[in-house]
């Protein structure tokens, strides 16, 4: 017969023994299950895990950008040469704006400038041609006129539209003193003097009998109005020499429509 003791140290060691495996399979289940969301918190919260997602993300937007914005980020080459020909186009603009403050390198030929500027503004000469179209007396004369008057109110109407189109702000060394201006005359682009002083000066060659000096100061003064817009800081370089091959190109809409003095019986009769 086994001692009482014995049974009971046996006992008490089955005991401890089962009670020391359940109890290490719980620590063993609990620090499994505290460890596994660690462990993946831990995952999602890496710098290399955060990475992958950035990259990923980013690829994903990359993919979905619409070609438009795939055409900004990949320009064309005629958009980088168009660039390249506004940015010369505004530098040699400024550089050549020598009368565009009295301070600047030529600000004492200014007034003499503005003069010019008078000279190829459209109030003088429609006024001027309104009245001498009152007073000839010539039948040939008034016809010419009359289609000299109708040139330049083509001129202002295309003029004013293209501006209002374009929207091309003036260069930022004008200031803003012309005499007569309107709303439309805050924009640049095309110069409503350079198409009137091509236009008039083609009109003025080709209908007119004038003698070879006469000749040559129509086409002096048309070159000196387009390069005083550029002195006077009024318009880029573009802005005056599209406005010069606009003018050429009135003058031919004008010679295709002239108007002949049956066209008008009554005004011709006063």
């Amino acid at each position: 017969m086994p001692s009482p003791r014995v049974k009971r140290t046996a006992t008490s060691f089955s005991t401890n023994n089962n009670g020391r495996i359940e109890f290490m399979s719980l620590l063993t289940n609990r620090t499994s299950a505290s460890e596994t969301p660690t462990v993946r918190h831990r995952a999602s919260d890496s710098p290399v895990h955060r990475k992958d997602s950035f990259s990923s993300s980013t690829s994903s937007q990359q993919q979905q950008l619409p070609e438009e914005d795939c055409m900004k980020l990949n320009p064309s080459f005629f958009g980088i040469a168009l660039r390249s020909l506004l940015a010369v186009d505004l530098w040699l603009s400024k550089k050549l704006g020598v009368c565009a403050r009295e301070g600047s390198s030529w600000g004492s030929a200014r007034p003499m400038m503005k003069l010019i500027e008078i000279s190829g503004h459209g109030i003088p000469w429609i006024a001027g041609t309104i009245y001498y179209l009152y007073t000839s007396d010539s039948y040939a004369v008034r016809e010419v006129i009359l289609n000299l008057l109708f040139a330049l109110l083509l001129d202002i109407i295309l003029v004013g539209v293209v501006k209002g189109i374009v929207k091309r702000r003036r260069p930022t060394q004008n200031r803003m003193d012309m005499f007569a201006t309107f709303s439309v005359d805050k924009y640049s682009f095309p110069s409503g003097h350079a198409t009137r002083a091509a236009m008039v000066s083609r009109f003025v060659l080709n209908h007119l009998v004038l003698a070879v000096p006469v000749r040559l100061l129509v086409i002096l003064w048309a070159v000196v109005v387009c390069l005083s817009r550029v002195m006077l800081g009024r318009h880029n370089v573009t802005d005056v020499l599209f406005g010069y091959f606009m003018g050429h190109m009135q003058y031919s809409i004008v010679e295709y429509f002239w108007l002949s003095p049956n066209a008008l019986p009554s005004l011709f009769k006063m």
